[in-house]
């Protein structure tokens, strides 16, 4: 899974398409006489495999030993992007909420009446997918499909001799991939609800980015260095399997990529809106459902507005008495270091013992830091963080874009975000607690966006630097967090146009007329993205307030955080409830 600092999201890819067991009712009623407890991990069992079945690269970045886990030599595919298997699925969302509510919540144990709750929820809210289809869209410039498949395959990592091949036949797969895709461009086109010429010109520049030296594609590199790298390999066994895998790139892969930005233009100019979701039939239902199942939240959108409008206000009064303070604390703060070094290893190292004061302590962990290469920098988000396979642990990736010009503190607390005690942290945390798989699968964005945005508080305070000026500048992420997400509710609910976005905007004092019409098409084209970070970030900063009510000096913040990651990533309402200790 790919996690980003701005995105999110980010199941590897939407999954339209699966292979669902249609016959899991039937086993679950053929282990009727196991305990509730057994008959319940039998069905989560059932579904975790129905669920990565029809995808390699799902099965591979969930578990890099799927034998283990029952799963027996799937055919190598990417699957593929269909619409008619909607009602289908969603037929079965509703077979899997009538099989959970046969569990009464008091037969199972704490850990499954969470999962039970995470997946009642999940399955009954993706019910309504039915009618929103041709709504959702799963191309954009940087965290499209198209955009990040090169960042997965490029991390595809090679366990055994089976993987080396496997990786090969999936490049092999991304023509078919994309040819599913396009078909489904061609329905939202005859729906009306085909992406802007404005969109279309984006992703097909990240595509041409992508392959526009196909002699020194950033793919081959990376290739060669894992083959130097995997044991046992003899020197004409790499020699071929790297003369095969640039073949493969130039037969199949570039001319898929060149296939995509063919049908794209086909249908450039077919789409009817330039603006956000709330200008399309079902637009604003489609808005609310991905509230729901991306950030997690199931408030509604007045409600939302109105706890952010409330952070804005006190941010911006906090920041006040701070100049009125401290009027020199913008050349104290731009003045200063915040490190003798700015080593990404070095920092993640000192990040993750300052944040044991406030943290669960967590034992070590291997982890690397890579750089976006350069082809891709401009399509992709200043960082990230590559989960890695739930039976393994590892690697544990981080991505730094060296596009994005960040000073030392911003390093710093993107670092905190990516690394400890942000995703990194809260991956390895939950998977020490052994959790059930399907957790693994039916997470919550919300949740995790807005842990990593959550602890980026706190690393603004461990920066060695003045404290007033790492509080302002937390608030100022803050402010700016909230500003993006207001904007995302009125462009993708309220309507907005770029002029009233600009409009709206300029009450904040933000006037660059180029600034504001990239953070609009950039906003139109990844719809309640900043809320997962943001909104996200509010629910755990609630919790914290809640908590310290009602423990007030038997508060402690060790225990409040490890609490939250115990339960782990879950829809809010799921991490609310358990977090009050309600139980059933």
């Amino acid at each position: 899974m790919l996690l980003s600092k701005w995105k999110k999201p980010f199941l590897i890819f939407l999954c339209l398409s699966l292979i669902f067991c249609i016959g899991m009712g039937i086993g679950y009623v053929s282990r009727r006489f196991l305990s509730p407890d057994g008959q319940f991990t039998d069905f989560t069992k059932d579904l975790f495999k129905s669920e990565l079945t029809g995808s390699t690269l799902n099965l591979h970045y969930t578990l890099a030993h799927p034998d283990k886990y029952g799963f027996s030599s799937e055919p190598v595919t990417l699957g593929s992007i269909s619409w008619e298997d909607i009602p289908e699925t969603c037929d079965l969302y509703q077979k899997y909420v009538e099989i959970l509510l046969d569990f009464s919540p008091d037969s199972l144990c704490l850990e499954n009446q969470i999962t039970r709750d995470t997946l009642l929820l999940s399955f009954h809210t993706r019910q309504s997918l039915r009618d929103l289809c041709f709504v959702q869209e799963v191309l954009s410039p940087s965290l499209g499909i198209q955009a990040q498949l090169p960042v997965l395959l490029a991390e595809y990592s090679f366990y055994e001799e089976k993987d080396i091949t496997d990786y090969l036949k999936l490049l092999t797969c991304i023509r078919p991939y994309f040819e599913s895709i396009l078909l489904f461009e061609q329905e939202k086109s005859a729906h009306g609800t085909f992406m802007s010429s404005t969109s279309v010109d984006r992703v097909i520049e990240q595509c041409e980015a992508f392959i526009e030296d196909p002699s020194s594609n950033y793919l081959t590199q990376i290739f060669e260095n894992k083959l130097e790298n995997f044991p046992g390999l003899s020197t004409e066994e790499i020699t071929a399997c790297k003369n095969e895998h640039q073949k493969i790139l130039e037969k199949s892969v570039i001319p898929a990529y060149k296939r995509l930005i063919e049908g794209l233009l086909e249908l450039k100019g077919t789409g009817k809106n330039e603006n956000g979701l709330a200008n399309l039939e079902n637009g604003k239902e489609y808005y609310q459902y991905l509230l729901k199942t991306q950030v997690g939240t199931y408030d509604s959108v007045i409600e939302i507005q109105k706890r952010m409008y409330q952070q804005l206000t006190a941010d911006c009064r906090e920041i006040t008495q701070i100049f009125r303070q401290n009027p020199e604390v913008l050349k104290a703060g731009l003045n200063s270091s915040i490190s003798s070094v700015n080593d990404p290893a070095s920092l993640l190292s000192e990040l993750k013992t300052l944040s044991e004061k406030d943290f669960p302590a967590l034992p070590e962990v291997d982890y690397e830091v890579k750089y976006v290469h350069p082809s891709m920098e401009d399509f992709l988000s200043p960082a990230f963080y590559l989960t890695p396979p739930i039976d393994t642990g590892i690697p544990n990736t981080i991505y730094i874009n060296g596009k994005s010009k960040t000073g030392d503190l911003e390093l710093f607390t993107t670092l905190a975000h990516e690394g400890f005690p942000g995703h990194l942290y809260q991956t390895q945390f939950f998977n020490k607690e052994n959790p059930n798989p399907v957790r693994q699968i039916f997470s919550s964005s919300g949740y995790i966006e807005g842990w990593a945005t959550y602890v980026e508080s706190y690393a603004y305070g461990y920066a060695p630097v003045d404290a007033s000026f790492s509080r302002l500048s937390w608030l100022n992420r803050s402010v700016n967090l909230c500003l993006y997400s207001l904007v995302d509710i009125g462009i993708h609910y309220q309507g907005w146009d770029l002029t009233a976005m600009t409009n709206y905007l300029k009450a904040f004092g933000i006037q660059d007329s180029a600034a504001l019409s990239e953070m609009y098409q950039y906003i139109v084209e990844t719809p309640a993205n900043y809320l997962k970070y943001y909104y996200g970030y509010l629910n755990f900063v609630d919790l914290l307030t809640k908590e310290k009510e009602e423990k007030g000096e038997s508060f402690d913040i060790k225990d409040f955080h490890q609490r939250i990651l115990e339960i782990g990533p879950v829809p809010f309402p799921v991490l609310d409830k358990y977090m009050a200790g309600s139980g059933a």
